[in-house]
């Protein structure tokens, strides 16, 4: 936790943007540590409201210790500067995976976190995206082929460390977001995605210029092999470019919200039954 400064007034859809995330870091098993991006939603189902953390299962998997950070918040505002770790044990068994191993998400409660962070006297802002923004069927067939997009994360760990705050980033779409990008749930976006840009949220304008969508979420990144082939792999979470005479191309791939709908059916399925 950092010394408190003055509340900043979220009032915009693109300040909002800025905290819907959170940062992850992570301790991984035999590749030092890492940083990624997760996202809060909140869900309406028929037991009430639920806010979850989102984020890639790669992320999750093989870590040996992992924290969340939050910023504090104060009368319903955030405080620039300030942040509040919450560690989480067994990091990687706390996460429920989506049903589908090759489907690259995993989902947390998020209320036994605001209960940690409450019994140290932390009071933790969150700005969920509700799922009612999430983009379906219906609101990808509204899209054009090439639509605008805003990501928002952690880039190669990058963040303002003073206020806290996440990176903001924009490109547009680069396959047509109603289309299954090589018959998956997936399309495709032109844009900057480095290490650390897992889990970003994925937002596009609604086609009648009501408000952004939910429509994926940052799961992996295109490489150039020597052999100058060009394969999708996920985007690591070490700051450190992974792959051995590779590099990333500005082709990153994201998975289609309605997965984000199925984790979390699937989770309430399971653990609310």
């Amino acid at each position: 936790m950092t010394l408190e400064r003055a509340p900043f007034a979220v009032d915009t859809p693109a300040k909002r943007l800025l905290f819907h995330t959170v940062r992850i870091e992570t301790e991984l098993v035999g590749r030092g540590s890492g940083t990624g991006t997760a996202f809060v939603v909140e869900h309406v189902h028929a037991r009430g409201r639920t806010r979850f953390v989102v984020t890639n299962r790669h992320l999750v998997d093989d870590v040996v210790r992992g924290a969340l950070v939050f910023p504090l918040a104060r009368d319903g505002q955030p405080l620039l500067g300030s942040r509040f770790e919450v560690r989480i044990d067994e990091f990687g068994e706390a996460w429920h995976r989506h049903p589908d191993a090759a489907v690259d998400l995993a989902v947390l409660p998020l209320q036994p976190l605001l209960e940690a962070a409450a019994a140290q006297g932390a009071q933790l802002y969150v700005q969920p995206v509700g799922t009612d923004r999430l983009a379906g069927a219906a609101q990808l067939a509204q899209l054009d082929a090439l639509e605008e997009v805003w990501f928002v994360g952690y880039p190669s760990g990058v963040w303002d460390q003073v206020n806290a705050l996440p990176i903001l980033r924009r490109g547009t779409t680069a396959t047509p977001p109603a289309v299954d990008f090589e018959g998956r749930p997936e399309f495709l976006v032109d844009a900057a995605v480095y290490p650390g840009s897992s889990g970003s949220p994925v937002f596009i304008r609604a086609a009648d210029g009501g408000g952004l969508w939910l429509a994926g979420v940052i799961a992996a990144v295109f490489f150039r092999e020597e052999s100058l082939r060009l394969t999708p792999q996920p985007v690591p979470a070490s700051t450190a470019l992974e792959a051995v005479g590779a590099e990333m191309i500005d082709l990153g791939l994201v998975v289609k919200a309605k997965a984000v709908h199925e984790l979390l059916h699937d989770y309430l399925r399971h653990w609310q039954s």
